[in-house]
């Protein structure tokens, strides 16, 4: 029986997607729910698995694109006796000491050999390796995110100038839609930053004081974005045309926060949503945000996952990022650009102390949101920021963050 495996669905108004890899070669026996492809939406990069075991036949090249609900690989379930016996026959020493000539090309063409998984291909651009030359120990030799991290760059090895080759690599479908919206972004609206700065030396000492008994406790770090989103979602309580959003010519407000997190994957930066965060506490936001940042950096990150959102935070401080113009995640009117942390001379009752400090930067599109909620915004994230105990929570801070 010949099973036809058509592309389904990632998510509403997805019409088409693109083969990113195939995981597979043609002619490859496939387990049934065995990860066959990975297929790239303009939202994001999703595994395709096989419906039932069997031969596997592709119908499609990687970097096409297709319709969803069209055919791209035909799976024959007939030929899984004939096929999957025959590696399992050369497994035993004695039958690998006998001449079989068709094992071994069997085996070596099977499961992307010396590919990388999308987890493992981030860190191997992180340490400026070549692919080449990390030993896969994954089926058929594909490289694991342990692998990876295991691999070691080559120390003392002079450059090859001699050696000046250009690659030409079509973006995925993901990036192309990720540049598009950036463009649109810039080009249909109003866009403007305005800037801050704040002394996180109140938050240093609460998390120096608690986060031992917090991590304990909730199985999760105190870490910065808890506060953040906590000082976001008092602000746009207190200015709510930041959380709001065009529509033509009418604005749509929203009475609760969604807050989208830009987080670093493989396939470049996701941006999930942490829903109803005013409806969090600090470890909620912690354990929310942890779990979304680790399916992006899986490459498991779903359409769902990042559907919606009224704001969003950029955290640019992780990568050393020390000031930005962060662009607006449309159709959203505002985004947070966080930056680095750094010791900083700054004068405090007529006197000059020094302060950790952390420059603040609000994009919004003006069309909807005036300079006076704009500035009040930053102030009021800027006021929560520097006083975090009284105004985010409520004086108490065992019972805020649940010790």
């Amino acid at each position: 029986m010949i099973l036809e495996m058509k592309v389904p669905s990632p998510g509403e108004s997805i019409t088409e997607v693109e083969i990113a890899q195939w995981l597979v070669s043609d002619g490859d026996y496939v387990e049934k729910d065995q990860a066959i492809a990975e297929v790239d939406s303009d939202k994001a990069t999703l595994e395709l698995p096989a419906e039932v075991s069997g031969t596997i036949t592709l119908k499609a090249e990687e970097g096409d694109a297709v319709v969803v609900g069209a055919v791209v690989c035909h799976i024959d379930t007939e030929g899984v006796a004939a096929e999957g016996a025959a590696p399992k026959a050369s497994t035993p020493p004695a039958a690998e000491s006998t001449p079989a000539p068709q094992a071994t090309p069997v085996e070596t063409s099977s499961y992307a050999s010396q590919t990388p998984s999308p987890a493992a291909r981030k860190i191997i651009a992180e340490k400026g390796i070549s692919a080449a030359t990390v030993q896969g120990t994954g089926r058929g030799g594909r490289i694991t995110k342990e692998d990876a991290i295991k691999a070691v760059p080559a120390m003392g090895t002079a450059p090859d100038w001699g050696a000046r080759d250009q690659n030409r690599t079509k973006l995925s479908m993901l990036r192309r839609k990720v540049a598009e919206r950036l463009v649109a972004a810039k080009n249909e609206t109003a866009m403007l930053t305005t800037f801050n700065e704040a002394d996180m030396s109140p938050i240093f000492d609460l998390r120096k004081k608690h986060k031992d008994i917090f991590l304990e406790k909730h199985g999760v770090k105190l870490g910065f974005m808890s506060f953040f989103t906590k000082a976001v979602v008092r602000a746009l309580k207190l200015f709510p045309d930041v959380n709001s959003m065009m529509d033509g010519d009418y604005k749509i407000s929203y009475d609760y926060c969604d807050i989208s997190v830009a987080v670093s994957g493989p396939k470049g930066l996701m941006v999930p949503v942490v829903r109803n965060a005013e409806a969090l506490s600090f470890a909620g936001i912690e354990q929310e945000i942890g779990r979304l940042a680790v399916k992006a950096r899986d490459g498991k990150i779903t359409v769902d996952d990042m559907t919606g959102g009224t704001f969003t935070i950029s955290n640019g401080g992780v990568f050393g990022s020390m000031l930005s113009t962060p662009i607006i995640n449309p159709p959203q009117s505002g985004i947070l650009g966080m930056h680095n942390i750094i010791e900083r001379p700054v004068a405090l009752d007529g006197k000059v102390v020094v302060r950790p400090m952390m420059y603040l930067a609000l994009s919004y599109d003006h069309r909807i949101i005036d300079g006076r909620e704009s500035v009040g915004f930053l102030v009021a994230v800027k006021e929560a920021l520097e006083d975090p105990l009284n105004l985010l929570m409520e004086g108490n801070a065992k019972k805020a963050l649940e010790l």
